[in-house]
């Protein structure tokens, strides 16, 4: 494909997404429960479905973090709808409906991304607000007050085009001359970009480490004299991408999320080797980065993905191609806590580990997949845009063409928000476990353990990594040890042979009318 077809089919994704489409979920419901061992898991929705407050509303943005409880939906019109927790309106109530932030209605938001406990949006005048917790200064408000924030406040940025949420950090895009890329939040592993972890000894006697936040949005240096135009955030790392489509990323490198041969935490942007001289990224290349693991599509929309991408066999390095997806025409992709969402052609495919339904594979389907399969009930809609958080995922889908296929979905309810539950004591909770095992300090040691990091794992690698298998979790904070021996293995599948659309398979249990399958079945486009 040539730079100006990528040019034309970026500026036709665009205004594809002004239309919107309808918003269809699929995970766990039962939020206060999601990531922990303990706890009644209830309503898990294992097949797409419709909710109920946003059906027939055009949805044309969603956003949920690899480590969030929570989901944003952005309409057509620039409203903004939260549900789950930490949703910026004015109280600490959970709730179970999509429900409007009425404090952003005076504004028109195009954009959005979501933290473990924080969001972020971007306003159609360049300005960003955001809500959640603050602990770090993870909203760029100039403050580090440990308190939540639960009404949105302005962060200190301006001429912002876009932004990403790693689960204690948050990045800005911003049209601005030298400062195309912001940064604010908590250094530990460098993910900020600036040349270091703002660690220090608490005390001159003490080997406790603590890390300085940055509750002021900061400018990239060593990004000045580039202009980025994509990013993506996981846990702890950013990968972003210049308008030369050069790939960089920094911060936490365990499991080779970083793509540079080796697990070596970067402290400042640096380029990866793969994607240069005829290897760089069209213009409406993907980006996505999970918790542990990072994508983008590179020449000829290959997908190629790197880092720990399955709880079993060896980790990716360094960028390499999934050949299960060669030859389709990805358009939009998002990675969860060990899954992965993609919409292509007209067919929607996911794969990874899953515990809540997250994959839609229905309710006579597999759990999780190691190899890329179509969701089903979706063959033949067209995918306008996915979003994957802790044990959800979401996709807008084209209501062009689907005939009476959408209302043959299930709808959920939900709770109203005045039956939603009380997470005020979700702060203390939180500020408990970080107190002792959280990100502004490393877990009880008699000395420090800079180079241990990628063998002990901090708790954010448990919880991410295998989140079954771990301790209590809080917010996506774990407070078991180790890597979690007794994780479950993901559900057993033949291997892909061959490369192309072939390779992606369809669900043994839930052939859909609308796809072709051979005798072997595998799916043929449509």
């Amino acid at each position: 494909m040539s730079t100006n077809e990528a040019k034309k089919k970026v500026e036709d994704d665009e205004e594809e997404k002004k239309k919107g489409g309808e918003l269809l979920f699929c995970g766990s419901t039962c939020w206060e429960a999601v990531g922990r061992r303990k706890g009644v898991l209830e309503g898990n929705l294992v097949s797409p479905t419709r909710l109920r407050p946003l059906v027939g509303v055009d949805i044309r943005f969603v956003a949920s973090g690899c480590v969030s409880c929570h989901c944003v939906a952005l309409d057509v019109e620039g409203r903004c709808y939260t549900w789950g927790r930490q949703l910026g309106h004015g109280d600490t109530i959970q709730r179970d409906r999509p429900t409007i932030v009425s404090e952003l209605l005076k504004y028109k938001i195009i954009k959005a991304g979501a933290g473990r406990s924080h969001t972020v949006v971007v306003t159609e005048d360049g300005n960003s607000l955001a809500f959640g917790w603050n602990k770090h200064g993870q909203l760029g408000s100039g403050s580090t007050r440990n308190e939540i924030e639960s009404s949105p406040v302005r962060c200190l940025v301006s001429q912002v085009t876009n932004t990403a949420c790693g689960a204690e950090f948050t990045v800005w895009l911003s049209a601005t001359e030298g400062a195309s890329i912001l940064t604010a939040g908590l250094p530990q592993y460098g993910q900020l970009g600036h040349g270091t972890d703002n660690e220090y000894n608490a005390k001159d006697s003490s080997v406790r480490l603590v890390y300085e936040s940055q509750p002021r949005p900061r400018a990239i240096a060593t990004l000045s004299g580039e202009t980025i135009v994509k990013v993506a955030c996981g846990t702890n790392h950013t990968v972003a991408v210049d308008m030369n489509g050069y790939v960089f990323t920094w911060g936490f490198g365990g499991y080779g999320r970083l793509g540079h041969r080796e697990q070596k935490d970067e402290w400042v942007p640096r380029r990866i080797e793969v994607f240069q001289k005829h290897n760089v990224l069209p213009p409406n290349a993907v980006v996505s980065a999970g918790s542990v693991n990072s994508a983008c599509t590179a020449g000829g929309g290959q997908l190629y993905m790197w880092g720990k991408l399955k709880n079993t066999g060896d980790d990716w390095m360094y960028p390499k191609p999934l050949m299960d997806l060669s030859g389709w025409n990805l358009r939009c992709m998002d990675s969860g806590n060990m899954f992965h969402f993609v919409g292509a052609d007209s067919s929607c495919i996911s794969w990874g580990h899953a515990q809540y339904g997250e994959l839609g594979y229905g309710p006579t389907g597999q759990k999780s997949s190691a190899i890329p399969r179509k969701v089903d009930i979706l063959e033949g809609m067209h995918v306008i845009s996915v979003a994957c958080g802790m044990g959800h995922s979401m996709v807008i889908v084209d209501r062009t063409n689907v005939g009476d296929r959408l209302d043959q979905l299930e709808i959920y309810d939900g709770k109203g928000s005045d039956e939603g539950t009380a997470v005020s004591d979700t702060k203390t909770s939180v500020l408990k476990q970080n107190n002792k095992n959280g990100a502004s300090k490393t877990p009880t040691s008699s000395k420090k353990r800079k180079k241990a990091k990628d063998e002990s794992e901090t708790e954010e690698e448990n919880s991410d990594v295998e989140s079954d298998s771990s301790g209590g979790h809080i917010n996506g904070e774990v407070s078991g040890k180790g890597r979690g021996k007794g994780a479950k293995k993901t559900a057993s599948v033949g291997k892909g042979k061959g490369r192309g659309q072939g390779n992606v398979r369809a669900n043994k249990s839930s052939q859909s009318s609308q796809g072709k399958t051979s005798k072997r079945g595998r799916l043929r486009k449509v």
